[in-house]
């Protein structure tokens, strides 16, 4: 019993202090930066950020679109770093406690919903997504990208294999969930799709997805 009361103490200071940098580092490299830069400004109107994090997509924001930017997530270590992120002058930004899963908000309350790399963490996409359809007002917008599942066998067998240590060090990240298929599966419609590795990752970590979608 001592042993694991330590081990599970051990695993709590590594998610409360360590995790939340690694995840924003890594988060934070170039790849990632290019993908929040190319998506982030597209997000107008009242715009919710699902998985907000570190606030690494706040900088990307055009304030001349995106009347207010309201963000939630379940990690109060990550929402602090949110708080204090780089974002540009202007931007009005609500940053909130919650699940994706269970969004504290009425029926169609945004314009736009932003979901980057998230859905490889929650317990249920298709529970976030229901509720990214549930938010969302009528020709509202869900801009994505998504690392998952990749098409190719080869990799796909890797994923599989390092998925049980990866949850583990990445805070319950998944290597092995499709990313469009599941928006789509959702009732939505993509549109400007890409999927694509990213350079100088390894390939089981590299695949990604991204598109605009709307309500099919």
């Amino acid at each position: 019993m001592l042993g694991a009361g330590r081990t599970t103490a051990m695993a709590s200071w590594y998610e409360r202090y360590i995790l939340p940098k690694l995840l924003c580092c890594a988060c934070g490299a170039p790849a990632f930066r290019e993908r929040r830069a190319e998506l982030a400004p597209r997000a107008a109107g009242e715009v919710l950020e699902l998985g907000i994090g570190g606030g690494l997509n706040l900088a990307f924001y055009d304030p001349a679109r995106a009347t207010r930017v309201t963000g939630v997530d379940p990690s109060p270590e990550l929402r602090t770093l949110a708080e204090n992120a780089p974002r540009p002058d202007g931007l009005k930004i609500e940053i909130l406690a919650g699940e994706a899963e269970a969004l504290p908000f009425a029926d169609a309350r945004f314009d736009t919903v932003l979901c980057t790399f998230t859905l490889c963490s929650v317990r249920s996409p298709a529970a976030v997504l229901a509720e990214t359809r549930r938010v969302l007002k009528p020709g509202g917008t869900f801009l994505f990208c998504e690392h998952g599942l990749s098409p190719d066998a080869g990799v796909s067998r890797w994923q599989r294999r390092i998925e049980p240590l990866w949850k583990r060090l990445a805070g319950g990240c998944h290597l092995t969930r499709p990313v469009t298929a599941t928006v789509e599966a959702a009732g939505f419609q993509v549109h400007e799709g890409r999927r694509f590795y990213f350079d100088k990752a390894p390939r089981p970590m590299g695949w990604c997805e991204q598109g605009v979608a709307r309500v099919a």
